[in-house]
């Protein structure tokens, strides 16, 4: 019928229900219009598409960062200071952060540089992840990664699993015991707060993703050797009182990929090559 030519099956099927007519489900009607080829749009704009972020691998550090802003409350209400806070995702430590009164690009600039300059990753391939917003897309942050030779990549709009790991990061940040139950009185609390959170983070925090080591000692290569005697230990305890072990030891190895964004198994992945 004509009155139905520009109509979608979601609008059909109950427009003929209320008229007490029925003639398949919707997922009927988009396979009869699949297979006719007539499964288009049919409105003047053409519909939003954005695809997936590039997925990349991570083999050791300093490969692949990812960095977001996150409010903190302050003592008047409606106003916030913001927390900006760059991770490593191989070893997930915290390579950078400040906290500001307000957001752009310019204050995302100087922290990006000096955590660059801090890791000591001249002439190294980085790629640098974040979401959409303006600190992160602004010209001076991108002049600055440009010069740095870092490589950009970004989340969909209002996607926030794209960028998971910082996202999980601010979660651990403010779930953690100790956290002020009120709001920062002044920024230099702020700050002071979180320089202990970030060095507990990275240095006696034992990640679960990594194997229950923390992120510093991943990130200066320390945790094989640890992983390596923690399977011993297991091993030789396995020796002295079999029966207790029903099957193999707990598995210790060291995860040696970690992926941004991954992908179909028949994507291609992006590996950030270890320099030499």
């Amino acid at each position: 019928m004509p009155s139905y030519a520009s109509l979608p099956p979601s609008q059909i099927v109950p427009s003929l229900a209320d008229q007490g007519i029925y003639l398949a489900s919707e997922s009927s009607f988009y396979r009869v219009l699949r297979e006719a080829g007539q499964l288009k749009n049919r409105g003047k704009a053409n519909p939003r598409t954005v695809e997936k972020p590039k997925p990349y691998v991570a083999t050791g550090p300093n490969q692949v960062w990812t960095w977001d802003i996150t409010y903190l409350p302050t003592a008047i209400k409606g106003s916030f200071y913001y927390l900006y806070m760059i991770m490593d995702i191989y070893s997930r430590k915290i390579v950078g952060w400040e906290i500001h009164e307000n957001q752009t690009d310019e204050l995302a600039s100087d922290l990006a540089k000096r955590a660059y300059i801090s890791e000591g990753i001249a002439g190294k391939d980085l790629v640098l992840h974040s979401d959409n917003g303006s600190p992160m897309k602004g010209a001076t942050m991108l002049a600055t990664l440009q010069k740095l030779g870092v490589a950009t990549s970004f989340s969909r709009p209002s996607v926030s699993n794209d960028n998971p790991y910082s996202e999980a990061l601010f979660k651990t940040l403010k779930y953690k015991p100790g956290y002020p139950v009120k709001p920062f009185e002044s920024l230099e609390a702020s700050r002071g707060w979180v320089l202990k959170f970030v060095r507990w983070y990275n240095e006696s925090h034992k990640h679960s993703n990594l194997k229950f080591v923390s992120p510093a000692l991943r990130h200066e290569g320390k945790d094989t050797e640890i992983l390596k005697r923690r399977k011993e230990v297991y091993e030789e305890a396995r020796k002295k009182n079999p029966i207790r072990w029903s099957g193999k030891t707990r598995n210790w190895d060291a995860p040696e990929e970690v992926y941004l964004n991954p992908g179909r198994k028949t994507e291609q992945v992006t590996s950030i090559k270890k320099a030499a």
